[in-house]
């Protein structure tokens, strides 16, 4: 009875998170296409290089309390109230250092209007805090629906908002602003969902639980935020403002599924596979069965969007936008891993080994420095291709304990994923193939989305795979 309650749950969590999700990254998408339209690739690629400070500074700010409070067994509201004083103390003192080093940032990238673009977007250090206790709670209760609400509304407002700035002129402000309200319209909406505010003092022990286990967590975000925004960094440093757009961009459409299927698994797993924490047979079975309806699910998506990146490019945001079309098909083909990657670090993180999670993140990120220092110098393409070995290695990295705790390792994975893999590719080349066969570029994307369609449910039906029975599970009412 208690596992058809948690299936339930864990079907009820990812209808919400997907919504959530889709409805998110759907109404960044349409949005996205109208402001780059009205803005500059260089618009863009200033936005883009302030990015690592922020977010470094936010992980600062979290600690990876939030993750140890999800797996706590008895959350008190101790826990919660010292979670929320730190990363409101922290994120003030953050806030005050961003705004002291912002002249010296600006200076750094000679583009001086990043002075009071930091000082506007650091602003999320002090409404951050105010809401991350409320978030805890409903993913503690697999309440995803609030949170899809709230999601929902609040990127209404900020479309809005962004639209008209852009229309009005106001170029990089018009995504800062926007940013900025979406933030605050957040914390504001959330408080009246879940009405918790600290009760309690500052408690020693709550701290010396929540940072014996957030503080290798912390470690491990910071290394990977940093890898992952030193890409833009260097870009915008050695290479020119508009190539930074261009690969932003890029990099923002291919993020779009992935991080989409990426934050569904992601949030709706560790929660649900923390319940079963010491349950090695429910653990292995559940990770396994996640593991091969997520690649079932992103591998296409991904495929079929780097088969079909040059007509979506032209008709959604013009040919001054070309250039990102063979970074968009090289990125896609890389993060298509992120899913998988992500279910591999949740399994450390569900068995509370925050210590080997922070292992792998300084191996990789090892390995990772060195990637780019042998390929960002000989451009932004070559980076780009070279990202598709540099996600395959990273993968067994990632795998290395997994295959120890659940006994499911680098190849055992490949071998479950394969199948899906194998009829992506194909669906791929036939769909990348028509876009040189028809003209019309918008007749290439209804084509080629109808016939990807075709022959990717067409051929996993005739070659029985199973992961159309969890699949069919997910889509029922029942």
């Amino acid at each position: 009875m208690a596992e058809e309650n948690l299936k339930s749950q864990t079907k009820k969590g990812l209808y919400w998170k997907f919504a959530d999700q889709l409805s998110g990254y759907g109404m960044q998408f349409l949005v996205g296409i109208f402001m780059a339209r009205m803005l500059s690739p260089s618009d863009y690629g200033i936005t883009a290089l302030p990015a690592v400070f922020l977010a470094v500074g936010g992980i600062f700010a979290s600690a990876g309390f939030g993750t140890a409070m999800v797996r706590k067994p008895e959350l008190t509201d101790e826990d919660l109230s010292t979670a929320f004083y730190y990363s409101l103390g922290v994120g003030i003192f953050i806030y005050a250092l961003l705004w002291f080093c912002s002249p010296l940032i600006a200076a750094f990238y000679n583009i001086p209007v990043l002075t009071p673009l930091i000082r506007v977007t650091s602003l999320s250090f002090f409404y951050g805090p105010l809401s991350t206790p409320q978030n805890i709670i409903l993913q503690r209760n697999l309440d995803f629906k609030t949170p899809t609400k709230v999601s929902v509304i609040v990127r209404v407002i900020s479309a809005v908002v962004g639209i008209y700035m852009a229309y009005m002129g106001y170029g990089v402000w018009a995504l800062t602003i926007s940013a900025l309200i979406a933030g605050v319209a957040s914390m504001l909406i959330l408080y009246w969902y879940v009405r918790w505010y600290p009760k309690t003092g500052w408690s020693k022990e709550s701290f010396r639980y929540l940072w014996g286990f957030g503080n290798k967590y912390m470690g491990s975000q910071i290394l990977d935020t940093i890898y992952n925004n030193i890409t833009p960094v260097v870009i915008g440093k050695f290479f020119s403002v508009s190539d930074l757009g261009m690969y932003n961009r890029a990099n923002g459409y291919a993020e779009m599924p992935s991080k989409n299927v990426h934050g569904v698994i992601s949030s709706v797993t560790y929660p649900v596979l923390a319940k079963v924490q010491d349950d090695k047979e429910r653990l292995s079975s559940g990770y396994i069965r996640m593991l091969k309806v997520t690649g079932f699910i992103v591998f296409p998506m991904m495929a079929g969007l780097a088969a079909l990146a040059k007509p979506l490019i032209v008709v959604m945001i013009t040919e001054k936008w070309l250039p990102c079309v063979i970074l968009l098909q090289l990125i896609c083909i890389s993060k298509m891993w992120w899913p998988i990657h992500a279910i591999n670090l949740n399994i450390l993180l569900v068995k509370g080994r925050s210590d080997l999670f922070l292992k792998l993140e300084v191996i990789k990120k090892i390995w990772g420095v060195i990637f780019l220092s042998c390929t960002l110098p000989f451009g932004v393409t070559v980076f780009c291709a070279a990202g598709i070995i540099s996600s395959i290695v990273s993968l067994v990295i990632n795998t290395w304990y997994t295959g120890d705790i659940i006994d499911c390792g680098f190849w055992k994975q490949i071998g479950f994923l394969m199948p899906s893999l194998l009829l992506s590719a194909f669906m791929f080349t036939i769909c990348w193939g028509l876009t040189f066969v028809i003209e019309p570029m918008w007749l290439q994307i209804v084509v080629g989305l109808i016939v990807g369609v075709i022959i990717y449910l067409g051929g996993a039906i005739l070659l029985r795979f199973p992961e159309l029975t969890d699949v069919k599970y997910l889509l029922s009412r029942s």
